[in-house]
């Protein structure tokens, strides 16, 4: 069974355009998610999921740079994107990752990964029920239910968001959600604004720049920094529709 971590890429971005190239700690936000991602037991390829257009041409030298796979496809349908990405790289099981997600904790997706290898649904994910902060999301799908979703879903934000029909439709999908022991779900720890940047750079700046620091150590910077949580802590998270 192969296992394919399939991060979603692009240059646009209505509140912070270009973010997965901006800068962090001396490194592009991108590496900085590839890089925690290659520290999973479990991912056996990672890959990034960009579009065609010629903006994110920029993205392609990115991934070079990084020595990451990576496939394009059009820029609204990420549906369609994940699909053909998977298609080509022989996946059994997908990872969705976003790329504006630099705290993204490799054993945090390894327990939903753990959890899907167990139980086997059709989608297993840690933001069904959130218990763990905002930025360390980790969805978990067959081949087979995104092959389903794929052909079937037609909504705009279905296709856009890749997950929602078969988030949706539990009727016709078996889900499984992953919590964790405590809720910390009131954290943000996404990019989607210059104040979502400033939020992860400082972050960055107190782990000196290093790559592989935990979900847990952030939780112990922030109880003893507490202020660091007022960069970002206005900020809106967009609405799915």
């Amino acid at each position: 069974m192969k296992i394919v971590a399939i991060v979603q890429a692009r240059m646009g971005s209505s509140r912070l355009p270009g973010k997965v190239l901006q800068d962090l700690a001396g490194q592009s936000m991108l590496f900085r998610v590839v890089n925690r991602l290659r520290a999973s037991r479990l991912i056996d390829e990672i890959v990034v999921a960009t579009t065609r257009d010629v903006k994110d041409d920029a993205i392609v030298e990115e991934c070079g740079r990084c020595s990451v796979s990576f496939s394009r496809g059009g820029e609204n349908d990420v549906l369609d994107r994940y699909y053909r990405a998977a298609q080509s790289n022989g996946a059994d099981v997908v990872v969705r990752i976003t790329s504006d997600c630099p705290l993204i904790d490799p054993t945090v997706t390894d327990k939903t990964i753990q959890a899907f290898l167990k139980e086997r649904p059709d989608f297993a994910s840690n933001a069904i029920i959130r218990t763990y902060p905002r930025g360390l999301d980790t969805e978990v799908i067959s081949c087979t239910a995104m092959a389903r979703a794929w052909q079937e879903a037609r909504q705009p934000y279905e296709r856009e968001h890749v997950t929602p029909y078969i988030i949706e439709n539990p009727a016709q999908f078996r889900l499984l959600s992953v919590t964790g022991n405590e809720d910390f779900s009131c954290y943000r720890w996404t990019v989607d604004t210059p104040e979502d940047l400033a939020f992860v750079r400082a972050i960055y700046s107190r782990f000196r720049s290093a790559d592989i620091f935990s979900w847990h150590e952030v939780l112990e910077l922030l109880e003893r920094e507490p202020g660091l949580i007022d960069l970002n802590r206005l900020v809106v998270q967009k609405a799915l529709h």
